[in-house]
């Protein structure tokens, strides 16, 4: 997933990130100190973007708010997330080095208020399906 954010310098910020979906928001954490971390408590409209690398791509398109509260320890979401790219071999490895490190870390909750998603099958772009419609006439 990459999401995108405005920083503190007014600029437009995009990051990739690993997250999970509890069902209700994206939940993505990062350092307490990371820049994100600041820059959505100054203003929490963030944009995330998940496709996949098959032809034809899948997408989808998200818009929200970001809440963001520093937690104690390792926040469960963090290492549920980090499941889908650490090889299992290496989880215990990884585990204890996550675990040594972090004291307390930043969960970063995004609520969708507006999703698309776009297959190339079915949804295309809204450029492209004006082009469409546009042909077809």
């Amino acid at each position: 997933m990459r999401l995108a954010y405005i920083g503190l310098d007014n600029y437009p910020r995009v990051v990739p990130v690993g997250y999970i979906w509890n069902g209700d928001a994206f939940i993505v954490c990062t350092a307490e100190e990371a820049p994100k971390v600041r820059a959505l408590a100054a203003n929490p409209r963030v944009a995330i973007t998940i496709d996949t690398d098959s032809q034809p791509p899948h997408i989808l398109l998200v818009r929200g708010t970001a809440g963001t509260e520093i937690v104690n320890g390792i926040p469960a979401e963090y290492l549920d997330a980090s499941k889908k790219y650490v090889p299992l071999e290496q989880w215990d490895a990884f585990e204890t080095q996550v675990r040594g490190l972090y004291k307390r870390m930043a969960r970063i909750s995004i609520r969708p208020e507006w999703a698309k998603l776009i297959d190339f099958e079915t949804t295309l772009p809204t450029a492209v399906e004006r082009l469409v419609a546009a042909r077809a006439d």
